[in-house]
């Protein structure tokens, strides 16, 4: 196992934001990285996501953020460089 997909399913397709606390609880107990899913709406989760990438956060999975137009996946992406680059 390389990694860990951890999808919070309330919070799924609803762009209620990612559940950053659970995920970076998760992270920490794991000695593998974690990708977040679940609830993305915008560049602020995106941002909140980067913030935590030393607890062992890796990723996240952008689904219907970017679908609906909530997130533009290139400013999010280049967002993600910046800050972690």
């Amino acid at each position: 196992v390389e990694s860990i997909i951890y999808t919070d399913i309330g919070r799924d397709g609803m762009l209620s934001g990612i559940n950053v606390e659970s995920t970076v609880k998760l992270a920490q107990a794991l000695t593998i990285p974690v990708i977040a899913s679940g609830g993305l709406s915008n560049m602020a989760d995106i941002e909140a996501l980067c913030a935590v990438e030393d607890e062992g956060v890796e990723g996240v999975i952008c689904g219907r953020a970017i679908y609906s137009g909530d997130l533009d996946f290139a400013a999010a992406q280049e967002r993600a460089d910046e800050l972690n680059g």
